[in-house]
């Protein structure tokens, strides 16, 4: 696999705050009730969604709490559910805060997840379903679940959740480092992320990243 992107500056924690600052600034102050409608093409709810963009947060977080990450295939919480089709999660929010309350909660995971990639040695692994990677790579991954998810959620509020460029440029550099840019990052990422369809490119229907250390490449 021809690989490309290896000079675009590193994903850290800065992106990572910067990605979850884009998600509140679009997803905040709608009405309580949009959140009810579902999140784009997703089966799940614009409140569910953003449940599982802060579990996610959350997990990447932990994994690099262990002193031996690759030692543990995952932290065993309890997993559940709020109903059948919902996500499967280890966090919840409190409907009685709201949404802007559920961002509060997406904010907090999406900074200890800042600090933790921050402060861990760059050559620790931890695993992942895609294969392990290292503070960098999991620092992307955030980055990437907080702009695709908002833009899924815009769809379901009715706002523009078109990804930043210079992060989706990062991202694709990072995890997406076979595809090529074209038209704009944020369109190609949208697209790497089987969420639109480009001149040229139809829509994907399966996808992937690749979060192998750069220096593995």
């Amino acid at each position: 696999m021809p690989y490309r992107g290896e000079t675009e500056a590193p994903v850290g924690g800065k992106q990572v705050r910067e990605a979850v600052a884009h998600c509140v600034a679009v997803l905040s102050g709608a009405p309580p009730q949009q959140w009810r409608e579902r999140a784009g093409e997703l089966e799940w709810t614009c409140w569910e969604t953003l449940e599982h963009l802060a579990d996610d947060l959350l997990t990447y977080a932990l994994r690099f709490g262990l002193a031996h990450p690759m030692g543990v295939p995952r932290v065993p919480l309890r997993l559940s559910s709020d109903r059948a089709e919902g996500p499967v999660n280890v966090i919840f929010g409190d409907e009685t805060a709201g949404p802007d309350g559920l961002l509060t909660v997406v904010e907090a995971c999406g900074g200890l997840l800042a600090a933790v990639v921050d402060s861990t040695a760059p050559d620790v692994l931890a695993p992942h379903v895609f294969g392990a990677s290292d503070p960098e790579g999991f620092a992307a991954m955030g980055v990437v679940e907080v702009l695709v998810h908002t833009y899924d959620i815009a769809q379901g509020i009715q706002r523009d959740g078109n990804p930043p460029e210079h992060l989706s440029r990062q991202a694709l550099a990072r995890l997406f480092p076979d595809v090529p840019v074209t038209d704009s990052a944020s369109s190609t990422l949208l697209w790497a992320t089987g969420r639109v369809e480009t001149p040229g490119r139809p829509r994907r229907t399966s996808w992937r990243w690749y979060g192998a250390p750069r220096r593995s490449r």
